[in-house]
């Protein structure tokens, strides 16, 4: 008996030797693997029990020497399919129980070998088809079970009904999910024309399932080497998949973790899609072995830790994305072995610190996302700033949350310095006060906010907690939460850190449901209380891993019935108090498992003691266990007789009125799935919220319905955390549309027909994280919209009509902070801003000519007959016609309607109205669209144009291509810069050309050979004289003198008294020291200063606020070629100036180069550098400008030009030009006349 231990696998030789064991037990471990062979020696072996454990694959031939094997138990596993000689050999089975996997795939003739079965359960599966007669050949079959699986009714499973006819006692409830004409029907009931097959549709269903190489799953397509799953509510990673498939996309699931070795046997792939499951668990050799793998996807999950190794070996990964997960530790070492990767996302988690040396390894990384994550900037996080600015690859931004002094700056712009931890600073970030962090991610964490915790008792009872604290001490013996107001216990694994504790007391609270494993982990937990709770059910799932359970108080609660499944597992328990419920019956063998059981507390509870309470009268008075006496409360004549009293012939029945069992059944609708609280009604037709759903439902799934307004009833779940919508016909949203949703995180009304929302539809709301309002026909959002969101952190609100007035500039500043909206959204209006993309776009760019009216395309349904819309700054009204709109083209509504009023094109499609089409309308797609509306998906990669061996990276509408190392370019046209600091090879400061054979060297004076690494000899033609010798330097050499000559060449004698010294001639500049080497005199120049005599200036460094140089006398201005080589950290700062009423500008702007140039012909023009140079390091800026043209170059690169036309105009050459900043009156009136944007002095 090995029962409730932690076995995570049987090797082959474990039981090597036992030939006369009879009985194995191994129910509830952590068992993964069993080796083929493991049972061979057990020729005696009659039962084996392995229900309870985590086994994934039956291999084949595991029971072949146990012919004695009568009863075996696999139930309550995660196995997938059953290969064809599974159960090969064991020949004598009587009892197989395969109820409560996943089992979605059986192989013709699985079962052919066990004709002496007689009980067989394979109920709560996957299984969508059987293969025919495969039950025929058990004629002793008594108990049969396979209700709750996915049975596809076609012509296929014709044979299934008959063979239930003819047993009408056994396969009770055996029903059809599909199709959708059957679902819902007793599979014995249909007659067998309705079985029908119509050709193509069902070929998928007709292909039995093979398990020799992998096949495809019965859910999913598979072609060209991709396997194609998504979005069909699996919760486990499919077993047996084709093993050349080189593609797997799994997303849009309820996966809830990746097991060990998941996807060890297919070697060939290349990219593996998991985004947007409930990933918690991810095994440390989840991805071992494969070396092909170039994209890895996990984004939209539940990850919190990375195990050590998980992505080792992974030597080929170039894409990671890791966001919008909650990880907080991220290990040193995570990402040795990806050398080769080139983007990583860890956007979006909970990381607070990283170890230095994190991407050490990355070599090949081009980009990296560390935004929205609440970063701590102390001592510890200065090397990721030094590294920020030495690889500026972090384009999103990471910013920090704390110390305050820093809050909100981008890491990769603060000095060094500033970095320190000190003793006077807080370093924590509100909310997460609880814990502290260093180098390993785990160091013990301090006490939980508000409450007090000593001598390990954490004492948190009291403090109106909904929920348990997210981090507790792992010392903690004794937790205690009583009298809060928790109402749901989830399963966070929180207990699994808390190696020591011992009681939990959780009374007086509101738990209504536990999750199935909360308690996971709890194993050294012996006390457990939760009195004056509302539970109105209890199964052994929510008390999993309570293995070292010795008391349950479960008294003052609102149980109603025991049934046998629920203490199972609970084989510790002594004492289980069960006082004050409201049970009427309790099932037999409801306390077997309790096998240690010595106190039942019974009492206070309204029993009705009829025929199906028999057993339990007979059971107490033969169990010597302490219960009170129990009471019957029913019938009228055995009221308030005890339990143990009653002779068994009175706990009788009337005739007709036996009950059945207690077994509870989750509530789901019939128009839904149900798992845990994930509840999917996608794709239904539902016009109104199906009755049933689960009040602690967590995510809600609508998506692809007839809503045409948010359902009012989802208001009354509190707890939800994601609600899709999309796809709908929702067209208007209330100020109360989501009213007490205060935990919803994720919110998706994309493809529905908005157009108005009211500036209170998001209220209360702070918890949400992203937000979807993409494909919609929104044009304008009143603003303060956004003002309770304060989490926010994506807003998807693409593919709109937006009209960027001046109206929308507040949205245009907001979403630039923080980039909460990815750079999707453009403009549709006004016709200059058409086009635009609001997160670029320059706020004072969204403008309003003479109106205020940002004005929506139609009027809601529930609009009264004489319609009023408040717009802005006036009111229209409108008589009831049969169609009211408001067109942007005529302000009294004088323009009629056109085939593109109602915005028929999706998915961002461009409507050009078409008055001879019979639409009326032409749509123009966009890049990954197509059909007469755009609502056709096409795939973008289909017709892809990624040269030199790029990836492409499909997306929404269109696709990125992810190029080898050092090619870049938007579909990697470019070939490597052979110049780049990474792979220039010239030395010594000397010229690099890069050239389609590679790079050439043009070598600095004084250097020779290809790369410029050899020091030519200028002493092969000296001329020093007198006997002088000649020491060879770089472009150039010197005459070491011999006694008294003196001179450049020695050619001087030696001077006698009273003459000048070599020094007192060479007349340093600048505050120049003068030294003598042999005959000549060396000025060595002061920084910032160069020339023989120090007299030029090389360099300024601006340190004070109000610096500037001044030039004046400029000659042929404004014709010159202007060089600055620029180094700063700041975002913002004067470069040049030069102007009154006319003017050129070059300033810093956010950390791009903006050019600002007018000479005259108003209005002025600007352009802008792609590229940012303030990470710190030196820069080449190249201006060039002749009279109305300007030319600017960042370090070399392709030039930007700018032509103002119009009249001949020049600039004004007596005014000054300014560099590094300007007078203050100069400045005053520059920034005045938006000549600059920002007016701040350069600082570098």
């Amino acid at each position: 008996e090995l029962n409730g231990n932690n076995i995570t696998r049987i090797n082959k030789n474990d039981f090597a030797g036992l030939k006369q064991l009879r009985v194995l037990q191994l129910m509830e471990n952590q068992i993964s693997v069993v080796e083929r062979g493991a049972f061979d020696d057990m020729k005696e072996l009659e039962r084996l029990r392995l229900n309870r454990n985590q086994l994934h694959t039956l291999p084949e031939l595991l029971f072949q020497n146990n012919q004695a094997l009568s009863r075996l138990d696999l139930s309550e596993n995660f196995i997938q399919a059953i290969p064809r000689k599974a159960f090969r050999g064991a020949t004598d089975l009587k009892n197989l129980q395969l109820d409560k996997n996943q089992i979605s795939c059986i192989e013709d003739g699985a079962f052919r070998a066990l004709r002496g079965l007689e009980v067989l359960t394979l109920n709560n599966n996957n299984i969508t088809s059987i293969p025919v007669s495969s039950f025929n050949h058990m004629p002793k079959l008594r108990t049969f079970r396979l209700h709750s699986n996915h049975l596809f009714c076609d012509c296929h499973l014709a044979w299934l009904s008959q063979w239930l006819r003819q047993r009408p006692t056994i396969g009770l409830f055996t029903q059809c999910a599909a199709p959708a004409q059957l679902r819902g029907l007793n599979v014995a009931e249909i007659q067998k024309n309705e079985f029908s097959c119509s050709g193509q549709t069902d070929s998928a269903h007709a292909q039995l399932c093979s398990l020799s190489s992998g096949s495809c799953p019965a859910m999913c397509t598979c072609s060209n080497g991709i396997v194609d799953c998504r979005g069909k509510g699996l919760t486990a990673i499919p077993a047996n998949l084709p093993e050349t498939m080189t593609e797997i996309r799994l997303e849009l699931n309820g996966i809830k973790s990746i097991p060990p070795g998941a996807f060890s046997p297919y070697k060939k792939l290349r990219r593996i899609d998991l985004s947007n499951n409930q990933i918690s668990e991810i095994a440390p050799d989840a991805f071992q072995g494969l070396r092909s793998l170039n994209s890895l996807v996990l984004y939209g999950n539940k990850i919190t830790d990375l195990p050590k190794g998980v992505f080792g070996g992974l030597f080929a990964l170039q894409l990671l994305l890791l966001n919008a997960n909650k990880i907080n530790c991220v290990r040193a070492d995570t990402f040795q072995d990806l050398q080769n990767l080139s983007l990583l996302s860890l956007y979006d988690n909970k990381i607070q610190s990283l170890a230095k040396g994190t991407f050490t390894s990355l070599r090949a990384i081009q980009t990296l996302h560390l935004a929205q994550n609440p970063f701590i900037c102390d001592c510890n996080l200065k090397w990721l700033a030094d590294f920020l600015r030495a690889n500026p690859v972090e384009t999103s931004g990471a910013r920090c949350a704390s110390p305050r002094r820093l809050a909100n700056k981008r890491i990769g712009q603060i000095k060094s310095k500033k970095f320190r931890c000190s003793a006077k600073e807080q370093y924590f970030i509100p909310g997460t006060e609880d814990y502290q962090l260093n180098s390993e991610c785990n160091s013990d964490v301090i006490c939980p906010p508000k409450c007090r915790c000593e001598s390990g008792v954490v004492e948190c009872s009291n403090l109106k907690l909904s929920k348990i604290p997210d981090r507790i001490p792992q010392s903690t013996a004794e937790l205690r939460l009583n009298n809060n107001e928790i109402s749901i216990l989830e399963a966070t694994g929180i207990f699994k850190k808390l190696p020591h504790l011992k009681k939990i007391n959780l009374s007086n609270n509101k738990v209504s449901e536990i999750e199935d494993g909360a308690f996971e982990g709890a194993s050294s937990v012996n006390e457990l209380h939760l009195t004056v709770n509302q539970l109105e059910s209890v199964r052994s799932g929510m008390f999993r891993g309570l293995d070292g359970l010795r008391t349950l108080m479960l008294r003052n609660n609102r149980i109603s019935c025991i049934h046998n499944d629920s203490f199972t597992g609970l084989r510790n328990v002594r004492l289980l108090s069960l006082y004050d419920n409201q049970i009427s019956t309790i099932a037999p063998g409801a306390f077997d498992t309790l096998q240690s059981l010595s106190t039942l507390n019974l009492l206070a509870n309204p029993f009705n003691c009829n025929c199906q309470l028999a057993w339990l009268g007979d059971w107490l008075r033969k169990r010597k266990i302490v219960t009170g006496n129990p009471r019957c409360q029913n019938p009228d004549f055995l009221r308030q007789i005890p339990l143990q009293d009653v002779a068994f012939p009175d706990f009788r029945c009337e005739e007709g009125k036996e009950e059945t069992s207690c077994i509870p059944r989750p509530q789901c609708p019939q128009e839904c799935t149900c798992l845990d609280t994930v509840v999917r009604c996608s794709n239904k037709h539902l016009k109104a919220l199906p009755k049933g759903i689960p009040k602690n439902v967590t995510e809600l799934y609508l998506d692809g319905n007839q809503f045409t307004q948010v359902p009012g009833q989802l208001s009354t779940f509190k707890y939800l955390q994601l609600v899709d919508l999309s796809n709908n016909k929702i067209s208007s949203l209330s100020n109360s549309s989501f009213t007490n949703m205060s935990q919803l995180t994720t919110l998706i009304l994309s493809y529905n027909s908005l157009q108005c929302i009211p500036p209170l539809a998001f209220e209360g709301l702070r918890s949400l994280r992203l937000l979807s309002l993409h494909g919609n026909d929104i044009s304008s959002l009143p603003e303060g919209i956004f003002a309770d969101v304060t989490s926010l952190s994506h807003l998807a609100i693409g593919a709109n009509p937006l009209y960027c007035s001046c109206n929308l500039r507040w949205l245009s500043s907001w979403v630039k902070t923080g980039y909460k909206e990815p750079g999707i959204a453009r403009c549709a209006g006004p016709p200059e801003m058409e086009g635009k993309l609001l997160l670029t776009t320059p706020a004072k760019k969204f403008e309003c000519q003479g109106e205020k009216c940002p004005c929506c395309l139609s009027v809601p349904s529930w609009a009264p007959s004489r319609a009023m819309l408040w717009l802005q700054d006036f009111v229209l009204w409108h008589s009831p016609p049969s169609h009211f709109s408001i067109l942007p083209q005529g302000r009294d509504c004088e323009v009629p309607l056109s085939g593109c009023s109602s915005n028929p094109c999706a998915n961002g499609g461009t409507c050009q109205p078409q008055e001879r089409e019979e639409a009326g309308f032409r749509c123009l797609c966009p890049v990954g669209f197509e059909g007469p509306s755009c609502h056709t998906t096409s795939d973008p990669c289909k017709e892809h144009s990624c040269e030199n061996g790029g990836s492409c990276v499909p997306s929404a509408t269109n696709y990125t291509c992810l190029c080898p190392a050092h090619y870049t370019g938007e579909f990697c046209e470019q070939p490597p810069n052979f110049c780049s600091d990474e792979l220039n090879p010239c030395q010594h400061d000397s010229t690099c050309i890069s050239t389609s054979q590679g790079p050439r060297c043009e070598c600095a004076p004084g250097y020779v050979g290809s790369n410029c690494s050899e020091d030519f000899d200028d002493c092969q033609d000296h001329r020093c004289q007198n006997n002088a010798r000649c020491l060879d330097e770089v472009n150039g050499y010197s005459c070491l003198c011999t006694e008294g000559y003196s001179g450049q060449l020695c050619e001087m004698p030696p001077h006698t008294a009273g003459q000048p010294g070599l020094c007192e001639r060479a007349e340093c500049q600048n505050g120049a020291p003068c030294v003598e080497r042999g005959a000549r005199a060396l000025c060595q120049c002061l920084p910032g200063f160069g020339g023989p005599k120090c007299e030029k200036l090389l360099s300024v460094n601006f340190v004070d606020r109000d610096t500037y140089l001044q030039f004046t006398d400029l000659q042929d201005w404004p014709r010159a070629n202007i060089t600055l080589q620029v180094s700063t950290a700041e975002g913002n700062g004067i470069l040049l100036y030069n102007g009154d009423s006319d003017h050129m500008a070059v300033e810093l702007y956010q950390g791009h180069v903006r050019v600002s140039y007018d000479p005259g012909t108003h209005p002025s023009s600007a352009i802008y550098s792609a590229e940012t140079i303030n990470d710190g390091q030196f820069h080449t800026v190249e201006l060039v400008t002749f009279d109305q043209m300007v030319n600017l170059s960042i370090d070399g690169g392709s030039p930007m030009t700018m032509d103002n036309s119009g009249k001949h105009y020049t600039l004004n050459s007596e005014a000054p030009l300014y560099v590094g900043g300007m007078p203050v009156d100069v400045n005053s009136a520059a920034f005045r006349l938006w000549q600059l944007l920002n007016g701040t002095s350069f600082h570098g």
